[in-house]
């Protein structure tokens, strides 16, 4: 039975006007289980013709087909499964994997395959014990001589069954003893049923075939037939695989061991790659985490300010120059505005600079008058010791006071102030509280104020019933920016007309939200440049390491690798680079973190995992866009190309 027919098959290389040709009209047929040597001088095309039918390389006329099937109808992915489950290489140069050892060479092709790890384990021990290699499968090619390491090729072309043998010049490389091994080995196999081409340029190794065909300037001189048994495979042992589900499995479990594998080979290669992503990583979570730091503390200072709270100012805005011509607001608005449903609570604020002065010393101070709900409003200021004002001091104008910090430091010094009488303008002020230091944007506060009743301001101190300002609380269900509508309409109607302006600190806080967020946004863009700078660099070291590994792609697929399993394992190495970066960034802005957080102790960086899980996933995906070209590359070569790539 014919297992191969070759008809007219002609193979060319170059331009049109310069071709050369390594085939001619070549037509033969080799029938199953038989043993034929191809024979020529070099030059003579014979490995091309074993290439062909091997399907390593394509003819560029003719026909050739295998049990029937016309080769040159196939795919590229059809043609590796021909490779894998029908034919064995046996190669001149082994063509074995340095960073395996022999069992893992031999079980290579069982991995295209689909069988288990444990299967293709046992399976590969066996075959290496039949060609007594039992002590040498943990070695690598290095640790062999050339004998074992041909042995070793011998048993990774069985492992898939190997129904034809190809031999490529088998004792090239070889001691005349170890070629002879060599040589039984091969004629073993054929009495056991496999189909032998065997490729040699050497008639001594030709006369152990049962069929010569030479071969000379790419045409065929004479085709002999020296006698010899044809054999038939008994008990053939077809692999089997247990599902597709399994299929998938192991080949994504192997892609991923063989991309682990390939990382652990070329560690400082594999460094080199992820460093941009490392880098890019630690700046984008350091970058969010110190934004989320800056952004709390920011939003914890504009909430001290005072959260759901309106102010009402004459005027049509900060620094209008006729603001101070405007006197229309009023103690008598104030009291009205605090009757409202949705008003908590409300201030009127008076102003008023002037002379402050305890025993010989005298300062320059501000005043406000304020109301006894003034330190509910205002959050930010707290009493560092006394009290605040009461509802009857505030009725009765009270000469009392409370001063800040910095007039305790400068007029006051060290001696407990409280209950001691200051002057203000020559009113007698008694001290009943002393604020707290607040928490500022910029510089400290270094001006002197004080707080007495706005009652006591309007009426003892200023002599006059106008006032600076209304601060007002809005109820806490209650949505500020409606509340705020209705302040002005109310307002407007008490004035006849619209001469004040509002200022909502829910207003100011979205505002320095924005600006915190928009800060952020730009820092974080810069990082994620450096990312892509990293994955750039991602996809460099991949193209290199694709041409540095073109021979082990070109074995790869020798012995049955797909172009997805290619694809696979080349794309499956670039995530696994930018994810293994990824993670190692993530460790270096923890680390980052932790120590910035140890030495600054009004400032935290704080790390959200919201951010952590965006950066992995991101580095994933620089892994998949700046692999998936490499990776393409290295599936799209040409399986003959890529083998004779040294």
């Amino acid at each position: 039975m014919k297992i191969i027919e070759i008809e007219n098959i002609s193979k060319h290389f170059g331009l049109k006007s310069a071709e050369v040709y390594a085939l001619k009209n070549v037509s033969l047929s080799i029938d199953k289980g038989d043993f034929v040597a191809i024979v020529g001088q070099s030059g003579s095309g014979k490995s091309t013709l074993m290439n062909i039918i091997g399907c390593l390389d394509t003819p560029s006329f003719g026909s050739y087909k295998i049990n029937g099937v016309e080769v040159s109808k196939m795919n590229k992915n059809e043609q590796a499964e021909l490779r894998c489950k029908t034919f064995g290489f046996i190669f001149q140069r082994y063509n074995l994997l340095s960073a395996l050892s022999a069992v893992e060479n031999v079980a290579l092709p069982s991995i295209y395959y689909g069988l288990d790890g444990k299967t293709r384990a046992e399976k590969s021990k066996r075959l290496l014990s039949d060609l007594g290699l039992e002590n040498r499968s943990q070695n690598k090619p290095n640790e062999l001589s050339g004998g074992q390491q041909q042995r070793v090729s011998v048993a990774r072309a069985l492992i898939n069954g190997g129904e034809i043998i190809l031999a490529d010049e088998p004792t090239g490389a070889l001691d005349s003893k170890s070629g002879e091994t060599v040589m039984q080995i091969i004629k073993d196999l054929h009495k056991k049923g496999h189909t032998i081409i065997l490729v040699t340029h050497d008639q001594k190794i030709a006369s152990y075939a049962n069929r010569i065909i030479e071969l000379k300037d790419g045409a065929i001189v004479s085709d002999t037939r020296n006698g010899g048994e044809i054999y038939e495979i008994k008990d053939k042992e077809i692999p089997k695989i247990k599902s597709r589900f399994n299929y998938f499995k192991y080949q994504f479990c192997e892609s991923l061991g063989m991309s682990i594998q390939a990382i652990l080979a070329h560690r400082m290669r594999s460094l080199l790659t992820m460093l941009g992503i490392i880098i890019g990583i630690a700046s984008v979570i350091s970058v969010f985490a110190l934004g989320e730091g800056s952004k709390e503390q920011i939003m914890g200072r504009v909430k001290a300010i005072g959260t759901n709270t309106i102010t009402i100012f004459p005027g049509k805005g900060f620094g209008d120059k006729d603001a101070g011509k405007i006197k229309t607001l009023k103690q008598s608005d104030a009291e009205i505005l605090s009757k409202l449903s949705y008003v908590d609570s409300v201030s009127p604020i008076v102003a008023h600079d002037g002379l402050i002065a305890y025993k010989n010393i005298s300062l320059l101070s501000s005043l406000q008058g304020v109301s006894a709900e003034f330190l509910e409003l205002n959050s930010n200021k707290k009493l560092q010791a006394g009290r605040k004002f009461s509802a009857s001091e505030v009725k009765e104008a009270a000469a009392v006071a409370i001063i800040d910090h910095n007039t305790q430091r400068e007029l006051l010094g060290k001696r407990d102030s409280i209950g001691q009488i200051i002057l203000f303008n020559k009113q007698p002020l008694t001290i009943i509280g002393i604020m707290q230091e607040e928490e500022v944007f910029g510089p400290p506060n270094s001006s002197l104020e004080i707080y007495t009743p706005y009652t006591t301001a309007m009426y003892k101190i200023i002599g006059s019933q106008e006032i600076a300002g209304i601060t007002i609380k809005i109820s806490d269900d209650i949505n500020s920016y409606i509340a705020e509508e209705n302040l002005i309409k109310v307002v407007t109607a008490l004035h006849g007309t619209k001469d004040f302006f509002t200022l909502n600190s829910d207003s100011v806080r979205k505002l320095v939200e924005d600006m915190s967020n928009v800060l952020t946004l730009l820092i974080s863009s810069i990082a994620f440049i450096a990312l892509i700078v990293g994955g750039v660099g991602v996809m460099n070291i991949m193209l290199v390491s694709v041409t540095e590994r073109t021979k082990e792609i070109g074995i790869r697929m020798a012995i049955g690798a797909k172009q997805n399993n290619i694809l696979r394992q080349f794309l499956t190495e670039a995530i696994l680079l930018s994810l293994i970066g990824g993670m190692i960034g993530v460790l270096f802005a923890l680390l980052f973190a932790l120590i910035f957080n140890s030495l600054m102790s009004d400032f935290k960086m704080i790390l959200s995992l919201d951010a952590v899980l965006i950066a992995l996933i991101f580095s994933s995906a620089l892994g998949v866009i700046f692999g998936y070209a490499p990776a393409r590359n290295a599936s799209n070569l040409n399986p003959i190309d890529a083998l004779a790539r040294d």
